[in-house]
């Protein structure tokens, strides 16, 4: 692979099939791809000048003739192996987030029931039986192919105040949002949602008091909880019946990109690319909900330590396929804008990532409004006297009294 070869350019001076390799400010503060992007129309320039004053080009990179995928950034800094997974098939959305939403709340529905009958099985000494489940996840990946963001919203709907199975339910509908941004099959998708269901059952046969103790652990007690991996692994190969993908993605979802993790201490892509994808989204949910000993991140401020931990605890590549899947302010955020209201996202744009459409709660004296009404921000960017409007920051579930898992879509 060529080295990068870097030119300054000022907005005002760039041309369609230019290749944009860096910004002047950090990328999340931007809608734009994180690794990167091509200049494909002169609308591209008009919308930089709102970010940038100036960027860097790649000058061995860039057509006038033809247009490329994101992929394209990105096939260089995966293995060979991934390769012959990664950006094999591409989704586009087939319906509205609206249209999507009644088939995907049944969808959510049906998942959210057979996630919980698995894990009280398996609580119960049963031995593991994926049939039922794998009939709800071939369903939940139709939805998703078909439009991620109604699923992602209904994710954040509380259903239970078990952590283990919310984790284990968000976690199958972020890993399956994940694989289509990287373009794998969907019978990778389905094995990716029964593995992130499988990640953490070997918790079940640890204590309680173990899992919901607040504060620091002891290192014994650490060691405990680390034995979680080995304990699912045992009662998946009971099973009998798991794929090859799903063993290696429970087995390694714990292995750090530096080598640091557990159990076996692998590195970079010697950890399987079905474990470092259940890395990522395993610690996003873990670290944007509230737990015994730590309170829940807001999903933007989630996404940054992603990016901060990125070739250190996560491949870098693959934390910005996975935001680029849930977006800065993915669906159901909690969010205050530049008007002082307060609002719930809705929905984004996959190019325009930080003007998506947002139900308004609160007025900008953070009021309550009578009817809730939803602005698209990509179309509605000034108010009726001229003000700017856009996303001020990302708040906390249970800021002014909202939390988004409370509210009901119908």
């Amino acid at each position: 692979m060529s080295s990068i070869v870097k030119e300054k350019l000022y907005i005002g001076d760039l041309k369609v099939g230019m290749y944009v390799c860096e910004l002047d400010r950090p990328w999340l503060e931007t809608p734009y791809p994180l690794q990167g992007f091509y200049i494909n129309s002169d609308a591209d320039i008009q919308d930089l000048l709102g970010y940038s004053k100036y960027v860097y080009i790649d000058i061995h990179r860039g057509s006038n003739n033809e247009l490329r995928h994101i992929n394209d950034g990105l096939n260089p800094v995966f293995s060979e192996e991934d390769k012959q997974h990664v950006f094999q098939t591409t989704y586009n959305d087939s319906h509205s987030m609206e249209n999507e939403l009644p088939r995907a709340r049944e969808q959510f529905r049906s998942m959210s029931a057979s996630t919980e009958t698995l894990l009280d099985d398996l609580a119960k000494g049963k031995t593991l039986d994926l049939k039922t489940f794998r009939e709800s996840t071939r369903q939940m990946v139709e939805s998703v192919i078909r439009n991620p963001d109604a699923i992602l919203w209904l994710m954040r709907l509380k259903q239970s105040d078990d952590y283990m199975y919310q984790h284990s339910l968000r976690c199958s509908i972020m890993v399956i949002a994940f694989g289509r941004q990287l373009g794998l099959t969907k019978r990778q998708l389905n094995n990716l949602a029964i593995g992130a269901a499988l990640l953490d059952i070997g918790k079940l046969k640890l204590p309680k008091t173990l899992l919901n103790r607040p504060g620091k652990l002891y290192p014994d007690e650490f060691e405990m909880i680390s034995d979680h991996v080995r304990l699912s692994l045992e009662m998946i190969s009971q099973s009998g019946r798991v794929s090859k993908d799903v063993f290696e993605m429970v087995a390694t979802h714990h292995e750090r990109f530096n080598g640091k993790g557990y159990p076996q201490g692998l590195s970079e892509c010697d950890i399987p690319l079905f474990g470092r994808i259940a890395a990522i989204v395993d610690c996003y949910d873990a670290i944007s909900s509230n737990r015994s000993y730590a309170h829940a991140l807001s999903p933007s401020e989630a996404v940054k330590r992603l990016y901060e931990w990125r070739n250190i605890d996560f491949h870098a590549p693959l934390v910005e396929v996975f935001i680029q899947a849930l977006g800065i302010y993915p669906a159901g955020s909690l969010v205050e804008l530049s008007t002082g209201e307060v609002g719930v996202v809705m929905s984004e744009y996959r190019s325009r990532r930080l003007r998506p459409k947002v139900m308004l709660i609160l007025d900008e004296n953070k009021r309550l409004y009578k009817e809730f009404v939803t602005i698209d921000l990509y179309k509605i960017t000034k108010t009726e006297d001229g003000q700017s409007i856009n996303i001020q920051q990302s708040l906390e579930p249970g800021s002014y009294g909202i939390d988004p898992s409370e509210l009901l879509l119908e």
